[in-house]
């Protein structure tokens, strides 16, 4: 969900670049990219860094990027570098979507005694 959230407070930035009006444009843009830093700072504080190893590193290095990628689209109001931010979040949601389909299939077909580990 945090995810899906800071995807749309993404789009909402990249709309703000429509906004004829300089101010309306300028906050539109700054705040919805404020509430998309809040939310990889929170993914960044609930990373487990003794059980997750090299891939929470990883993980945490990706989302400082993000960071500093969103400081600078805010003070350059540049939307590419949203769009940089967002595709690799997308691929990120993406990719825990895809394994917790994954893990849900394979939960299912275990209680159905078809699993790993099932005698025929």
């Amino acid at each position: 969900m945090l995810y899906d959230g800071a995807l749309r407070f993404l789009a909402a930035a990249e709309l703000g670049f429509n906004e004829e009006n300089f101010a309306r444009r300028n906050e539109a843009i700054h705040n919805n990219i404020m509430r998309t830093q809040a939310i990889i700072t929170e993914l960044q504080a609930t990373l487990n860094m003794e059980q997750g190893g090299a891939f929470s590193e990883n993980l945490y290095r990706l989302y400082d990027f993000m960071q500093n990628h969103l400081n600078l689209a805010n003070r350059e109001k540049d939307v590419e570098k949203i769009k940089v931010v967002a595709g690799l979040l997308q691929d990120i949601r993406d990719a825990w979507a895809q394994m917790l389909l994954q893990v849900s299939a394979e939960s299912a077909t275990v209680g159905t005694g078809q699993g790993l580990g099932a005698k025929c």
